[in-house]
């Protein structure tokens, strides 16, 4: 990936933009292969899909994150709870609603 000031063209900068927008996509693809095993190991383990411990860490962990990297950390964490919401609704797809808690 290029810096920004090293982009020449709006259609370069659109190639390097449709690249990252890959890798997120591949990334987020590897996020729900995960999300699939959290919600075996928590059926496992009798554990429910929302454990709002692990919210909160999840979310100082990447508001932290995107102040280091000059990101807002509002968008950022804006970004993460529809992440979150969408994780906790797939993991209780399999463990089921309340089960758990």
């Amino acid at each position: 990936m290029k810096p920004p000031a090293q982009i020449a063209s709006m259609a370069e900068l659109r190639a390097e933009i449709d690249a990252l927008d890959a890798r997120l996509v591949a990334s987020l693809a590897s996020r729900a292969r995960l999300i699939d095993r959290a919600a075996e190991l928590k059926s496992a383990e009798g554990m429910p899909a929302l454990v709002p411990a692990r919210v909160a860490e999840v979310l100082a962990h990447v508001r932290a994150q995107a102040l280091a990297r000059g990101l807002d950390p509002l968008l950022a964490e804006a970004l993460w709870r529809q992440i979150i919401d969408w994780s906790i609704d797939r993991e209780e797809a399999v463990l089921g609603k309340g089960e758990g808690a």
